[in-house]
């Protein structure tokens, strides 16, 4: 077979997949209270162990947990469970933070593990408004049905840190 041919073939039948399937998003999938969580990974810089101490930033937010120094950089860190309206609990072995670039900010999140990273794509993203939650909805892009059948929260992070706010104030205050 021709392999220019070939190429041609997969090329026709990865766009009738875009097609049909929508835009694809490779999501970073994390656990909080047994319930999973989505995110886009261009934001994700790096995912870290949780360190031993995290220094508390008075007056702060009680869903800022504080600040880490990371490879010489001070990184904020916030949690995800108070944050989204959950009660914090203990950390387990399995935390993690998840350390996001957004517009050259760089932050972190604190979750209970990370489950995987996968492809979603539009065709499996249900508005959220059809969501029966107490989180304010404001704080999400959607619902993704997993291919086996999980459900997927996916989080609009710029709402739910503020971080159109936390700019101006940035360029206010430089």
């Amino acid at each position: 077979m021709n392999p220019t041919l070939a190429t041609k073939e997969t090329q026709d039948l990865k766009a009738r997949e875009v097609e049909s399937r929508g835009t694809e998003r490779i999501t970073l999938v994390f656990a909080l209270y047994e319930e999973d969580f989505g995110l886009d990974v261009t934001y994700v810089r790096e995912i870290v162990r949780v360190p031993p101490f995290i220094t508390r930033v008075p007056n702060s937010p009680d869903y800022i947990r504080g600040v880490i120094n990371l490879r010489g950089s001070i990184v904020p860190v916030f949690d995800m469970e108070l944050k989204i309206g959950m009660m914090q609990k203990e950390l387990t072995e399995e935390a993690r933070i998840v350390v996001v670039s957004w517009n050259e900010i760089l932050f972190g999140i604190i979750v209970d593990s990370v489950r995987e990273v996968c492809t979603i794509y539009d065709s499996q993203i249900e508005s959220a408004a059809k969501l029966n939650t107490t989180m304010d909805k404001k704080y999400l892009l959607g619902v993704a049905k997993h291919e086996d059948g999980r459900l997927i929260v996916l989080l609009d992070l710029a709402a739910l840190f503020d971080i159109d706010q936390i700019l101006d104030e940035e360029a206010f205050n430089g």
